[in-house]
């Protein structure tokens, strides 16, 4: 081997190294506890992070960065047994009145029921935009990746890069869409027992305290805002999210888990819209 191509090929692994270092998304350098003091933990090296939920408080962290349209992965493992009253939560947001918002909620249930998955998407601070689903596996058992894509045209949400949402921007058609506020990825579980499991008719059972979700490999593939900030996606130069859509395979599978796992779609309930549906509704089938 001459020496240019030994060259070449350290340089080469210095960036596949620079890569991996991009991907793995320590939480010590990447998150803030926000609140609940040490129910909020930190550990193996900044790989993992746990919250938990007790009588006295619930915890959870943000993103040291703002993000302006991004891919942002995360796996999760949900509070296990009887979660009823518990939400656990993975998303973005921004502040202040008139907020964006792109939301993975996990609503907890007794002991043997399936977790709700539940979606939601503001701009400008409305939103009314809610999808739920019931899970193919269970959510407990293991770690699972849940990611948002965000771009100028569309957010998608995935499971296990399974699309099962898409909400399209329609703009032209005077519908908002989350496209010039910067967000912040934020996480949390908390004690909701007033609305979360069964309408609020089944409500935490402190028997079971503390409950404890599991959070790592945390990616934001993504451009950051703000000062001294570029763009994660110049680092490991994976670009696609930016014109991210979804193919006929990808239309397939969000058929399938509209048909088969879907709960709730707002698109569907007149009973609530009595003056005729969002106008998007009428425009995608993939919402």
């Amino acid at each position: 081997m001459g020496h240019s191509s030994h060259n070449a090929c350290a340089i080469a692994l210095a960036i596949s190294c620079l890569i991996v270092a991009a991907s793995a998304g320590s939480f010590y350098d990447e998150m803030d506890i926000t609140f609940g003091g040490e129910r909020a933990k930190i550990s193996n090296g900044g790989q993992d992070l746990s919250l938990s939920l007790d009588q006295y408080s619930g915890s959870g962290f943000q993103s040291k960065h703002e993000y302006l349209f991004g891919r942002f992965d995360m796996q999760l493992k949900l509070v296990p047994g009887n979660s009823a009253g518990t939400v656990t939560t993975f998303y973005l947001s921004s502040q202040g009145a008139g907020h964006d918002e792109i939301d993975f909620e996990f609503l907890g249930n007794t002991t043997g029921s399936p977790y709700t998955i539940h979606t939601n998407v503001y701009s400008q601070g409305k939103g009314d935009k809610e999808q739920q689903f019931h899970l193919w596996f269970d959510p407990t058992a293991a770690f699972h990746t849940y990611t948002i894509v965000w771009n100028a045209q569309r957010i998608i949400f995935l499971i296990d890069n399974i699309p099962v949402r898409v909400f399209n921007n329609h703009e032209a058609a005077g519908v908002p869409f989350p496209k010039s506020q910067p967000m912040r990825v934020y996480a949390s579980l908390w004690n909701a027992d007033d609305w979360a499991t069964q309408g609020g008719r089944v409500k935490t059972d402190w028997k079971n305290a503390p409950f404890t979700a599991y959070y790592r490999k945390f990616n934001a593939n993504a451009d950051k805002v703000g000062p001294n900030s570029r763009s994660t996606s110049s680092v490991n130069d994976n670009q696609a999210w930016r014109t991210q859509g979804v193919d006929a395979a990808g239309r397939n599978r969000i058929r399938w888990v509209q048909n088969k796992h879907m709960i709730y779609n707002y698109c569907n309930d007149r009973t609530r819209f009595t003056n005729g549906l969002p106008a998007e509704c009428k425009r995608s089938r993939f919402l």
